[in-house]
């Protein structure tokens, strides 16, 4: 195939068995469940086995697996003395990128990643999904005690994967419906299919770099604006809208000057994103949990959608996940700069996952190009040119 592509759009990259998106009907699933039923249903411990292994796991696989999660949320002091040296200015995304990367001085052993096309130690790579899916709300969650001036939260051994960032980000018991948000959130966001940042996996990890250098890598791709770093964009956009009756006049005028309405349009998406409906559901049911009074961010984001809805519908222009999940960790009392760590967190699962895959039928990319440059000519010496 020699023709070019834009941004590789509609390419077939690999092979895979791990999610499947329908655009024109807005259906997301994971090893065929639909993301409604496991939102519903399940928890991130189950939908992260679920993912990295292919099937539901029993009630032992599950008790085994979150027991081992709990084991490795500790930080060696190492880290925590790296974090405290990095400018407290920082966002989020390039600590955790630092953070991540150097992971694997402290925790060597990807010796079978040498030589050959796969890895056969399944040991080495279960263990090693294990710690980094551990390890990053730890880190997530520490960066914002750090970066203020104080000493981390340490973390907890008798709370779920989400209560427990939760607690070591705000130092205090979670709220168990707010937990519970935080729970959904992370399975809406734990894999998607061959995105940016799942693509700066498969690149990497086909070169047999370190496991901790490939999620580094996918963190890189995931923190730019175009990709998980959009909805801390629809924050600050709806704050620049300033209040609902504005928001009519301001989408106008982005639409007509050809600027992006952050949060709004999907390449898979020909329809509103599922994964938008359920957060959305999300921010109402936690409006009405807090007496019915419906927040400014909210009350514009509805309009907002609305007159997108009106005006780009027809182009299948619709709101995605970043629309709403930036407005629910705001009400959440997230910091703003931290939503996109929190995707990060939850992808994980889903990255780690296209690691394994990848490892096992593997073959390093090495795409081609259409070369638009000069043809061959002759060396001029300087005192001639």
């Amino acid at each position: 195939m020699s023709e070019y592509l834009p941004g590789l759009a509609g390419v077939p990259a690999t092979k895979s068995n791990i999610s499947d998106i329908d655009g024109e009907k807005g259906i997301l699933a994971y090893r065929g469940y639909p993301i409604e039923e496991l939102a519903k249903n399940s928890s991130f411990e189950e939908t992260t086995l679920l993912l990295l292994d292919g099937r539901l796991p029993t009630e032992t696989e599950l008790q085994e697996f979150t027991q081992q999660i709990i084991d490795n949320r500790d930080i060696k002091f190492h880290t925590r003395g790296l974090m405290k040296n990095l400018p407290a200015a920082g966002h989020p995304m390039e600590m955790l990128q630092t953070v991540v990367a150097s992971l694997s001085m402290f925790y060597p052993g990807s010796e079978c990643l040498t030589g050959g096309g796969s890895c056969d130690d399944l040991n080495y790579i279960h263990n090693t999904t294990v710690k980094i899916i551990s390890r990053l709300p730890s880190i997530v969650a520490m960066w914002e005690h750090i970066r203020n001036g104080y000493d981390p939260v340490k973390p907890r051994h008798d709370l779920s994967y989400a209560e427990n960032f939760l607690y070591m980000l705000t130092g205090k018991d979670p709220d168990p419906m707010l937990a519970k948000i935080m729970d959904v959130c992370l399975i809406l966001h734990a894999e998607h299919t061959i995105n940016a940042s799942t693509f700066a996996v498969l690149v990497n990890a086909s070169t047999l770099a370190n496991p901790y250098s490939v999620i580094a890598a996918a963190i890189g791709a995931l923190s730019g604006p175009l990709h998980g770093g959009a909805n801390q964009r629809v924050v600050e956009m709806l704050d620049e809208i300033g209040s609902a009756d504005k928001a009519e006049e301001y989408i106008d005028n982005k639409l007509k000057n050809k600027d992006v309405i952050w949060g709004m349009g999907h390449r898979e998406y020909k329809t509103k994103d599922p994964r938008a409906t359920i957060l959305q559901g999300l921010v109402a049911e936690l409006m009405q949990s807090r007496g019915g009074d419906i927040s400014p961010a909210f009350e514009i984001a509805k309009v907002v959608e609305e007159v997108c809805e009106d005006r780009l519908a027809k182009k299948g222009v619709y709101a995605n996940v970043d629309f709403y999940s930036g407005i629910l960790y705001s009400e959440m009392g997230i910091p703003p700069d931290q939503f996109t760590t929190i995707f990060a967190i939850a992808r994980s699962a889903g990255w780690l996952a296209h690691w394994r895959e990848q490892l096992g039928d593997n073959r390093i990319f090495r795409p081609t190009q259409v070369y638009t440059g000069e043809p061959i000519r002759h060396y001029v010496d300087i005192s001639k040119r």
